[in-house]
């Protein structure tokens, strides 16, 4: 099977047929260009939605992230990361392997094929040639013998005419004989030209055609083998990236097993467990009995200047809650807004950042002085000096650094020293303000007097014919004398009480001391008969009354 011996007589034929095939071949790598755009294209939108969808630094996002849902999402974002970066691998290795190496193919394929159809051109000019070279002599053997006839009928003629005399007739008869050897050398000629054509003829149908055809069909076929080879590529390209793939995919769902449905619910009972105790019972008050009191009795119930005997309207019983949050701007710096349990994690992480940072210092300082000594030992190296200012510098940030720690650590002290015992001012907190629970049968108040230490004593009112017993909290409900003062305090901070029961100060302010911290970190004081409540102990200077609990000063 030869394109030379089948198809001798098809050069224009296999010229479009060989030119179509190379756009064949361009086509595919056109093709191959196109699919390896949509996988780089593909893996930067991959990219693109993992980053998007990965926790922002240092926000609330990140903290989301413990729970081994967000765990498990987290691992399936970085694998499709990875996944992503398969599909640029598959892109690069078709570009180099494939739509590179045919682009070159297809060039050096163009200048072969144009070679190939020069020479068949140039064979085809040749023996094209011939044929003319044989047509002239044939014409001119031809002609030649058709003035060699007519010369020898004029001649017969001249020679059969008696009147025409000797000398036209020698004449006539030289011309004859003239025309006669042109004409024998025309048609030597002819012959010798006819088997040349015929030679030229043979070896362009027979060798040079059939080489110059043989050399097409063998390009032609290289081209289709590396069609194929290319296909192949194509195909093992990606075949090779499917085992990272399916690691990926394997990694994927090994992050949705680890999922754990009972730690993720620790997790939230670790992230909002107040410390509180649930409010205990409200008592029941009855005011379907007559009241039954005299005047004097009345004015028990009344404070001297005529004023409502209960500090707390009944809006405030119903606070069950106190330390629900009332966002109205950022929170004190030591998280008292806090519950006690949440209190403590976050002056945890700021004790734990603030530690970090004092680490982080402390490397630069020591760097600046081993670079310092470096200098000093080698002057041509630096100026020492120039490192002064910033160690300096190091050793004020260190400073600020350590005192804020100090006072974190304290805060945090404080806290810690507290969460395990529950105290009545700790339950205060949990239960703070709750309806009142010591309640009379005729509604008639207690008065109360206040001890150095903050607890407290009933006066038995004798006209009440039945109590109902007391509980912790009827210290802040009940119509009540106000406490005594037992000391006073200074402001070392601004506090914004925003919770109910606290007061706000601001710094520097001087006030009234009325009951001191029972361990749960809140001092009770008073601005004046109208205003008093809760501050953090930490955010005033006490100065207890000697008479009270001998003389002492905290901070």
């Amino acid at each position: 099977m030869s394109w030379g011996a089948e198809l001798w007589d098809q050069f224009d034929n296999l010229e479009k047929h060989t030119q179509w095939g190379i756009d064949v071949l361009e086509k595919y790598i056109k093709f191959v260009k196109e699919r390896t755009e949509i996988e780089i294209n593909y893996a930067k939108q991959l990219r693109n939605l993992s980053k998007k969808y990965q926790p922002k630094k240092n926000s609330k996002e990140e903290d989301e992230y413990k729970y081994s849902s967000c765990k498990a999402f987290l691992a399936t974002l970085n694998e499709m990361n990875d996944y992503a970066g398969q599909h640029e691998v598959i892109s690069e290795n078709m570009t180099s392997q494939i739509t590179t190496e045919l682009a070159r193919y297809v060039q050096e394929l163009k200048q072969e094929r144009k070679s190939h159809f020069h020479d068949g051109r140039k064979a085809q000019q040749h023996i094209e040639t011939c044929w003319k070279q044989l047509e002239s002599s044939k014409r001119r053997f031809e002609r030649d013998c058709k003035e060699a006839d007519r010369a020898q009928q004029y001649f017969e003629k001249m020679d059969a005419d008696i009147n025409v005399t000797k000398a036209d007739v020698e004449k006539a008869r030289q011309q004859a004989q003239l025309r006669q050897q042109m004409a024998e050398d025309s048609r030597a000629e002819y012959s010798s030209t006819l088997q040349k054509f015929n030679h030229e003829q043979h070896e362009h149908y027979h060798t040079h055609i059939p080489n110059i055809f043989q050399k097409i069909q063998e390009m032609e076929e290289r081209r289709i083998v590396r069609v194929g080879d290319s296909m192949k590529t194509f195909a093992e390209v990606d075949r090779q990236v499917i085992p990272i793939i399916g690691k990926c995919l394997d990694e994927i769902t090994r992050a949705a097993e680890s999922i754990n449905q009972k730690n993720d619910s620790q997790l939230v009972i670790e992230a909002f467990k107040s410390g509180f105790e649930p409010p205990g019972d409200v008592d029941f008050e009855d005011f379907t009995q007559p009241i039954k009191r005299t005047v004097s009795e009345s004015s028990l119930s009344n404070s001297k200047d005529g004023k409502p005997e209960s500090r707390f309207t009944s809006k405030s019983k119903g606070k069950l809650w106190p330390f629900i949050k009332k966002n109205k701007g950022a929170g004190p710096e030591d998280f008292s807004n806090l519950p006690p349990e949440q209190r403590r994690k976050k002056l945890q992480q700021k004790v734990d950042e603030l530690n970090k940072d004092i680490q982080k210092e402390m490397d630069q300082r020591d760097a600046l002085t081993k670079m310092k000594d470096v200098y000093i030992k080698n002057p041509q190296m630096g100026d020492a000096a120039s490192v002064d200012h910033k160690l300096a510098e190091l050793g004020q940030n260190l400073e600020k650094l350590r005192l804020e720690a100090q006072k974190f650590e304290g805060w945090l002290a404080e806290v810690e020293g507290r969460l395990p015992a529950r105290t009545e001012q700790t339950r205060r907190q949990s239960g703070m303000y709750e309806p009142q629970n010591t309640l009379t049968v005729n509604n008639c108040a207690q008065d109360r007097e206040s001890s150095p230490d903050g607890s407290y004593t009933e006066e038995p009112n004798q006209e009440s014919e039945m109590k109902v017993p007391a509980t912790d909290f009827d210290d802040e409900f009940d119509d009540e004398e106000p406490l005594p003062t037992i000391g006073t305090c200074k402001a070392l901070y601004t506090f914004e009480g925003q919770n109910e029961g606290t007061i706000s100060v601001t710094e520097g302010e001087m006030l009234y001391v009325i009951e001191e911290d029972k361990g749960d970190g809140w001092t009770r004081i008073r601005r004046n008969e109208d205003e008093e409540g809760y501050v953090p102990t930490s955010y005033v200077e006490v100065f207890l009354e000697k008479n009270a609990k001998g003389a002492m000063t905290y901070i």
